[in-house]
């Protein structure tokens, strides 16, 4: 009997496992909004990384996060760090690795704690009327097995819509103020 329900104990563990062979690793989120604004004003803005703790929800999690900023923000190459003692937020950098004015910026985020994960973000501004301009906040990542299996027991890509969505409804308010 003992033996019957030490197999069973282990298939059950042994189960999402395997599944999280066959579980996807990649995922990817963009979402947008209108902004009535014109596009070198939005795109001016939001090149700027520190302007990020004005409007992202993560900066907002923790205002007393400690910040470190390395280079010339808005450029390439910029570096924007946190440290946080709220495990929510955790210590990470952002930085800027491409930009095409008025229209893209590309960052690398790199999460240190509470997990180690490198991830690709990005912005984009392109002008939809006179005067308007959408703004697309995007999010790239990767789970590692058996880390992948969060993509299918937790709904991870609408949680970070929704985080994202949060972000750039601030910068619609703050914009258009």
């Amino acid at each position: 009997m003992l033996k019957k329900i030490l197999l069973f104990l282990l298939l059950l563990c042994a189960i999402p496992l395997v599944a999280a062979l066959f579980i996807r690793k990649e995922y990817a989120v963009t979402t947008s909004i209108v902004i009535d604004k014109p596009v070198v004003e939005v795109y001016d803005y939001v090149k700027y990384l520190k302007n990020q703790n004005n409007y992202s929800k993560w900066a907002k999690m923790d205002p007393k996060a400690r910040l470190s900023f390395r280079g010339t923000d808005g450029t390439v190459g910029f570096v924007s760090a946190w440290d946080s003692d709220n495990p929510d937020v955790g210590r990470g950098e952002q930085e800027i690795t491409a930009m095409v004015p008025n229209k893209r910026i590309d960052y690398e985020l790199r999460f240190l704690t509470p997990f180690e994960a490198t991830d690709l973000a990005f912005m984009t501004t392109d002008a939809t009327a006179e005067g308007k301009t959408l703004v697309s906040w995007g999010f790239r990542g990767h789970m590692d097995y058996p880390m992948n299996l969060m993509l299918v027991l937790m709904d991870f890509e609408t949680m970070i819509a929704d985080d994202l969505n949060t972000g750039l409804g601030n910068l619609k308010t703050l914009l258009e103020q």
